[in-house]
């Protein structure tokens, strides 16, 4: 599975210095390097090198400021890492490439060098926002069955734990989760009642969303951005 390579990809971009988070705008990881103008990696995970990965990673290459690829690498390195072909596509594109041996230890086979076409400045945007909201790194890369931990759904659960005991109004919320009215109001994931007007309760999905995430459940948020 993908997941399995997102760790070892994680601690070697993480060496590089980037902080690095799985599962975020449909990209198997985006890291972050510096504050105000951060540099932006998208890397994609697959089980091999085909042209799906290239093609997932030509798919982000307008959002980010540089892309890396990864796959395991065969067992007898025969496989399309040692394709110089493969690799030559990669250095024309720009994008990075990485091989996870079975061990867990990555090897630089191409550094991204070239340009990349140009930005998307909203998606951009989109995927630095979620990845600086969103608490620690819930969610493992390269899977997708799963529920996305999302920045939002942190709030939400934040909001149904502090409705766990009692229905509150949103104002005795909001020094948890800054935009509790809006989420309580909206509530996107129906885990919310309302039980006369101002207040509200959690209802049964609410609960069990709780017991389905009981760690994110205790996350405690600061000042919305």
């Amino acid at each position: 599975m993908e997941t399995l390579l997102y760790l070892p990809v994680k601690r070697f971009l993480e060496g590089l210095g980037y902080t690095v988070k799985g599962e975020i705008g449909g990209c198997d990881l985006v890291a972050l390097k510096g504050e105000d103008l951060p540099i932006m990696v998208i890397g994609e995970l697959k089980q091999s090198f085909n042209l799906e990965l290239v093609l997932q990673g030509v798919d982000r290459a307008a959002a980010a400021d540089e892309i890396w690829l990864a796959a395991r690498l065969s067992a007898r390195g025969k496989g399309r890492e040692s394709d110089s072909r493969f690799r030559h596509l990669c250095r024309r594109l720009g994008f990075g490439l990485l091989g996870v041996a079975a061990d867990g230890e990555v090897q630089l086979l191409v550094s991204p060098t070239a340009s990349l076409p140009r930005k998307d400045p909203k998606r951009r945007s989109q995927l630095v926002e979620e990845h600086r909201r969103r608490l620690g790194d819930p969610v493992i890369g390269g899977g997708s069955r799963q529920p996305i931990m999302t920045a939002y759904r942190q709030r939400a659960l934040a909001c149904a734990a502090a409705l766990a005991d009692e229905p509150k109004r949103p104002r005795d919320l909001k020094p948890v989760v800054p935009d509790a009215l809006s989420i309580l109001r909206h509530n996107v994931y129906g885990w919310f009642v309302r039980v006369e007007r101002g207040v509200y309760a959690l209802s049964e999905a609410g609960k069990a969303a709780l017991l389905y995430w009981p760690e994110a459940a205790e996350v405690r948020q600061g000042p919305s951005t």
